[in-house]
């Protein structure tokens, strides 16, 4: 099967038996057809092949007396609950063609661990030469290789047992990411006073850092970072604002990437104006882009305090529909605003009114905004003139 390359974070190895002769491809077509549709879409390993989540199955047997023994080698860099599921999806596998069959998963091992032993042992040959070359103390630097080893490794913190950095305690700053992955790009660039919120709900141990700590909130550059932004801040003590480049997550940031978006950091009361800012420009842009739409319609409009359209009906029924109302903010109405409007809006508490003109009123609510539009849709504030 094809499908990108997989970095593989696990390796599952199950032991088979088949009562008859059976091939590589047998074998392989037995898991695939037999695991189909049992853990749903998601998990269906022809899927997860074509998105790189799982590598290409092997098949290493042998065949004797008949029958054929050996093992299913499957790679894949899914997290460790999904892995499981995986690897006890093949023990349903009960046939290969026509001959009963038996899979029994013997292991699932860390292929990132075994990468990291191997470093860690070239890292010693390396230091060894080194000490042949320059008369350095090979067995000080060793010591010193596995100290700065152990201290890039991600850590559990708190009740939570949050992913974070070795330097979370002690620091007087850190920097709050969305997920592992993040904590770990961020070690990997020197980046060790880093903590993950680990989920969409604010860990209370993030709250409590934050109360003694300058706390940098550092998101991905989409849709999901403001919305974890919104979460964090309305709970715990945020001082700075962080974002990926725009469509790119924190984890596959380089290190230059990172550097200039922790520099181009934005104060808090800082980002809170600028939002501020912007939630008034989207909703001038969507007050006028409503107006326009009622523009010689003859209609009217309720609309939200989220500036949603509650109901659109024809001109004539607005005091009816007025009468009725229930939850309205703003009205908008392709005609004359009159003094029974105003005051029943008033008695509604509706807070806003746009109209194409005024009609001979003596008062306006004191609780209520008019404002006026031409045929253009450009729109004014209205107030009476004293004198």
């Amino acid at each position: 099967m094809g499908g990108p390359p997989v970095n593989v974070k696990y390796i599952i190895f199950a032991r088979f038996e088949v009562d008859g002769v059976a091939e590589k491809s047998d074998i392989i077509g037995a898991i695939f057809g037999q695991t189909e549709g049992l853990l749903g879409d998601e998990l269906d390993l022809r899927e997860l092949q074509k998105i790189g989540k799982l590598g290409r199955i092997d098949v290493e047997y042998e065949v004797k007396g008949g029958k054929t023994f050996g093992t299913v080698i499957v790679p894949t860099n899914l997290d460790k609950p999904e892995v499981a599921l995986i690897a006890a999806s093949l023990e349903v596998i009960d046939k290969v063609g026509p001959n009963s069959a038996k899979i029994e998963v013997k292991e699932i091992k860390d292929a990132r661990e075994e990468k990291r032993k191997k470093i860690l042992e070239r890292a010693k040959e390396l230091l060894l030469k080194w000490k042949e070359s320059k008369n350095v103390d090979s067995e000080q630097l060793i010591q010193e290789l596995l100290e700065n080893y152990k201290s890039a490794q991600v850590i559990k913190y708190g009740p939570e047992q949050l992913d974070a950095g070795p330097e979370v305690e002690n620091s007087s700053e850190i920097i709050v990411v969305e997920g592992r992955a993040d904590v770990i790009n961020m070690l990997k660039h020197g980046y060790r006073n880093v903590i993950a919120l680990n989920g969409s709900k604010v860990p209370q141990t993030i709250i409590n850092l934050s109360k003694n700590k300058k706390v940098t909130l550092f998101v991905d550059g989409d849709r999901a970072g403001d919305l974890i932004i919104k979460e964090v801040i309305g709970v715990a003590k945020v001082d700075y604002i962080a974002r990926a480049p725009f469509g790119k997550e924190v984890e596959e940031l380089n290190s230059k990437e990172i550097a200039n978006a922790l520099s181009d950091k934005m104060p808090i009361n800082e980002y809170l104006q600028k939002i501020k800012i912007e939630k008034k420009i989207e909703k001038s842009q969507a007050i006028n882009d409503l107006v326009r739409s009622i523009i010689g319609t003859m209609e009217a409009m309720f609309l939200d305090e989220n500036l949603n359209i509650i109901d659109r009906f024809p001109l004539k029924d607005i005091i009816d529909k007025l009468s009725k109302s229930d939850k309205v903010s703003t009205l908008i109405l392709d005609g004359i605003i009159t003094q029974r409007v105003l005051d029943l809006a008033a008695e509604k508490g509706i807070g806003s009114i746009y109209g194409y003109k005024v009609g001979n009123i003596s008062s306006i609510p004191p609780s209520i905004n008019i404002y006026l539009f031409d045929e253009q849709g450009m729109i004014s504030k209205y107030e009476i003139k004293s004198g």
